[in-house]
């Protein structure tokens, strides 16, 4: 299998995740379970942007924006 195939379907899964954080931070009622699904959106978001994954201004971009909807659940 070429290397560009295997990287596309290991992306691809790593952007399934991403994802899947990123709505758990908006899908929470509670400041603190906000607060927790934030920091571990960020935290991935930190590392995708470091492997190359997405773009590191698409991730600050992302942890800004969940920053600003963590802080308005009350």
């Amino acid at each position: 299998m070429r290397q560009s195939a295997r990287r596309h379907i290991r992306n691809k899964a790593r952007l399934s995740r991403m994802k899947t954080l990123i709505k758990k931070v908006r899908a929470a009622k509670e400041k603190k379970e906000a607060e927790t699904a934030l920091k571990n959106a960020v935290q991935y978001l930190d590392r995708l942007a470091g492997k190359g994954v997405i773009h590191r201004n698409k991730a600050a971009n992302q942890k800004s924006k969940l920053t600003r909807f963590v802080k308005a659940v009350k």
